[in-house]
């Protein structure tokens, strides 16, 4: 069979960051990002505020991708879009853009799960990164996300872990503000722990059955035993600041590598993967390549730009979707929760 000539344009709009990517049979050609500043000043992310700022950056952000990838309109094969789960009104702006396009143009019309585009984004053809085989784990980290997928396939995928309350995410950020760090606290605390002692204060590990993640009671210890400290020394955080990151990013790597060296052993997969915002921390990375050595594990870590929010997978899963003629109807509606 002849090499089919696919342009698939993808769109992404789940939470704060509007993004279009173009790729053609699975290269990207332009992934464009615009985010959103305003979210700073409230310590996180104010819905209504970025379902406005989706409405204004979308089709700028998408006249941007189709110009960075030198194509037209007219050279797309398909329009992908992220239907959830996400923030409802960013997700609405996204999909009714998606619809109306694709309409327009007369091409097919295909839904993606923010979730499956996170692990998926590893099968973007890129040079100098391995693609992960299949049966894989895949660990997908953010802001709003902490699960263990068991890999079977593209599209054959179950939930085998995922958090019970809060995502790593929202631990790293919530006490990033507890430190008084700015938002998002994560690339902060990442950065302090380099310089501190990881086993400078002991953070209790909370005990979950299973694969399941929380984080809610680590918040906790951590609030009351910086509110204790400064009660005796007001000025216990400034001093201790590079200490306090270390061990607290010590803790939350701790229960992440324990979860999937349960998850390796019930699933007999040494393949991992990882994905999602929280994936670019250096501690996480260092630990998952030391697993390599100590639990004979592979690991699979994207590019960069690929682990946060992004267009670029979701429309790689556009062009997996493509291939097996696996669109979506007009009547499509965006949905807050979709599982994977």
């Amino acid at each position: 069979m002849a090499k089919q000539n696919i342009f698939i344009l993808g769109i992404e709009s789940s939470c704060d960051d509007t993004s279009a990517a173009v790729i053609h049979n699975g290269k990207v050609l332009s992934n464009v990002v615009a985010s959103q500043k305003i979210h700073e000043a409230y310590g996180g992310v104010v819905p209504e505020l970025a379902s406005r700022a989706h409405q204004q950056n979308i089709v700028p952000v998408v006249h941007q991708a189709l110009k960075k990838a030198n194509i037209t309109k007219a050279q797309l094969s398909a329009i992908a879009f992220t239907r959830g789960p996400g923030l409802m009104g960013s997700l609405l702006v996204g999909t009714s853009f998606a619809k109306s396009l694709a309409y327009g143009l007369n091409i097919p019309l295909i839904d993606v799960n923010h979730m499956q585009a996170h692990i998926l984004a590893h099968f973007i053809e890129e040079t100098n990164f391995k693609k992960p085989p299949f049966p894989f784990l895949a660990m997908t980290i953010s802001g709003g996300h902490t699960q263990i997928v068991n890999v079977e396939d593209y599209f054959s995928m179950m939930v085998i872990g995922e958090t019970i309350d809060d995502a790593v995410g929202e631990a790293y950020d919530k006490s990033g503000k507890i430190l008084g760090l700015g938002y998002p606290a994560g690339p902060e605390i990442d950065k302090r722990a380099q310089l501190g002692n990881p086993k400078a204060f002991t953070f209790t590990k909370p005990k979950v059955d299973g694969l399941n993640f929380s984080f809610s009671g680590l918040k906790t210890a951590i609030l009351y035993f910086i509110q204790k400290e400064t009660k005796a020394n007001p000025n216990f955080i400034n001093e201790n600041i590079n200490d306090i990151c270390a061990s607290i990013q010590y803790t939350i790597i701790g229960i992440l590598i324990d979860k999937l060296k349960k998850a390796t052993k019930a699933t007999g997969i040494k393949h991992i993967a990882i994905g999602g915002g929280v994936s670019a921390n250096s501690g996480i990375r260092k630990a998952l390549q030391d697993g390599e050595q100590k639990f004979g594990w592979t690991t699979y870590i994207p590019k960069f730009e690929y682990t946060t929010d992004n267009a670029a997978m979701i429309a790689i899963v556009g062009y997996l979707k493509f291939l097996e003629a696996n669109f979506a109807e007009q009547d499509i509606m965006a949905s807050a929760r979709l599982k994977i």
